[in-house]
């Protein structure tokens, strides 16, 4: 970093209050193209005044924005929609550019994205509040719910364009103004979302973006003027996140990693299985908060399962994301690829058998990419860190256990609790699972079981600290804080005849 090469190369600048803008800081940092190694661009990191500035943005564009009427709000909203579909194909470039997974990954990124925009496009509905009539005599109560203010997303590598719309929509259609930490490992993405709000309409300081990195995230955690934070990324960091700032009074939503479970029974078809398990476990190469990244054999499927998915994991096609006939990319850095790599050879020197064995995969023409293979490790120690770890690549451990509730039990044991599955023919078993299992988001014969934008997203244990879900009703729920109005518009005649009817008693309904 800082050398001459690094210097000449285009830096990422912040979006604030309606523009680009380089920032006060001169720190940089570079960002690459996973498939081929090289540094592509740099991004500015923030320093405090740059945190301040674009918080102050927000703030001022807060008096405004809170005031808009729902009308107004839903109609920008139906055109950041329109316009996001427009450029899905080169938003998509970008973050595979900048994250290396396969362009259809990034499409399919971009269309969960765009569910939750066209969620919070019936925003009208969902803030509809509540009225009860003569509660009391002459007395009714409604009540309604209203915007935070000043909100703050801190999103992770692995989406950098999803995961920001899991929160800016609803939270701006809710009344909100935001403000985006995206990763500075893949920050283009997030700028160019910037642009397409003020192409809809937003108006400037609504939506902000400041990259940087953890001068960036305490500045943004313990600032007075911001009202709540929602992150995504890893445990350690989801804790710390969330008890900054509820200690600084703030409302958050943290959401950790994971150690995602998907169990198999005799009775499963197998070639299915091996489909959905391959596809859940190497997508993204396995770097997905909801990857299945350990298979829970059943009895007598073991073997099964592992043949199986051996089969699929050697015919993946690994290469650049962008050449339409790869399947699966590279890791997202140097430094990941070599942790990655460290836990597979540490679970073969603990034993277990590397089944088949990405270490040492070389995509011809990108040498200098960040790439680990599809990698299967069968009979894996509870303990080794292989499967106690949220690895983030793709690895696929396998454990063997002899029954369901073996199986229930292990999945309880992990101290995540994000997303698991079960493939079955029974019903009975699966209804067991699913009512057993102390994890948030579960699939039957689903592997990556992701809730569509009308319900919500979150995990269990130390996959979610605070209280709220991400995006659907608890989303809408977290940016909003709600009002309760009783009331009484007292007749003058009667209340002349009557008398007021105020007591030194506590209130009661007659």
């Amino acid at each position: 970093m800082g050398n001459q090469t690094e210097t000449l190369l285009k830096t990422l600048g912040h979006y604030i209050d309606g523009a680009l803008c380089k920032g006060n800081s001169e720190q940089i940092q570079p960002v690459y193209n996973p498939a081929t190694g090289e540094i592509t661009k740099n991004v500015a990191l923030a320093q405090e005044s740059d945190v301040n500035a674009a918080v102050a943005a927000a703030k001022t564009a807060f008096a405004s924005w809170g005031q808009v009427s729902l009308a107004k709000r839903t109609a920008l909203l139906f055109a950041f929609r329109e316009l996001l579909a427009a450029n899905l194909d080169e938003l998509a470039a970008i973050i595979t550019s900048e994250h290396g997974k396969v362009l259809s990954d990034a499409k399919g990124e971009l269309q969960r994205g765009l569910e939750v925009v066209e969620m919070a496009c019936g925003i009208g509905q969902l803030l509809k509040g509540e009225f009860s009539d003569q509660v009391s005599t002459g007395i009714d109560v409604h009540s309604f719910r209203q915007p935070l203010g000043v909100v703050v997303g801190i999103t992770p590598f692995n989406f950098p364009a999803m995961v920001p719309l899991w929160m800016a929509p609803i939270a701006i259609a809710t009344g909100n103004t935001f403000v985006l930490k995206p990763s500075e490992r893949d920050p283009s993405a997030a700028n160019r979302l910037a642009e397409l709000w003020t192409e809809a309409g937003l108006p400037k300081g609504v939506f902000n973006v400041v990259h940087g990195g953890k001068t960036a995230v305490d500045t943004l955690l313990t600032h007075p003027d911001v009202s709540a934070v929602s992150f995504v990324g890893s445990t350690p960091i989801a804790k710390y996140v969330h008890a900054t700032a509820t200690a600084h009074g703030k409302r958050v939503q943290a959401l950790g990693g994971a150690k995602n479970h998907a169990v198999v029974l005799p009775d499963a078809d197998i070639d299915y299985v091996a489909d959905h398990l391959a596809a859940a476990a190497f997508g993204s190469a396995g770097q997905r908060c909801m990857a299945v990244s350990a298979v829970v054999t059943v009895g007598e499927a073991a073997d099964r399962v592992v043949q199986a998915v051996a089969g699929r994991a050697r015919t993946i096609i690994v290469g650049n994301g962008a050449d339409p006939g790869s399947e699966m990319g590279p890791i997202i850095t140097p430094e990941s690829r070599e942790r990655i790599i460290e836990a597979i050879n540490g679970a073969q020197a603990n034993g277990a058998e590397v089944v088949v064995d990405g270490r040492n995969l070389e995509v011809p023409g990108h040498e200098g990419g960040f790439f680990v293979g599809p990698t299967l490790i069968d009979k894996v120690m509870l303990d080794d860190p292989a499967y106690t770890t949220e690895l983030f690549g793709p690895v696929l451990v396998v454990i063997r256990v002899p029954d369901l509730a073996s199986a229930i039990e292990l999945v309880n044991a992990s101290p995540f609790g994000n997303g698991t599955a079960i493939f079955t023919a029974s019903g009975e078993a699966a209804r067991t699972f699913q009512r057993s299992v102390t994890v948030g988001m579960i699939g039957v014969n689903v592997p990556l079981p992701v809730p569509v934008a009308n319900y919500s997203f979150g995990g269990w244990k130390d996959s979610l600290f605070g209280d709220k879900h991400i995006y659907g009703p608890e989303g809408v729920s977290f940016y909003t804080r709600a009002k309760v109005v009783t009331s009484r518009w007292p007749h003058q005649e009667l209340w002349q005849e009557q008398g007021s009817g105020a007591s030194y008693d506590f209130p009661s309904s007659e």
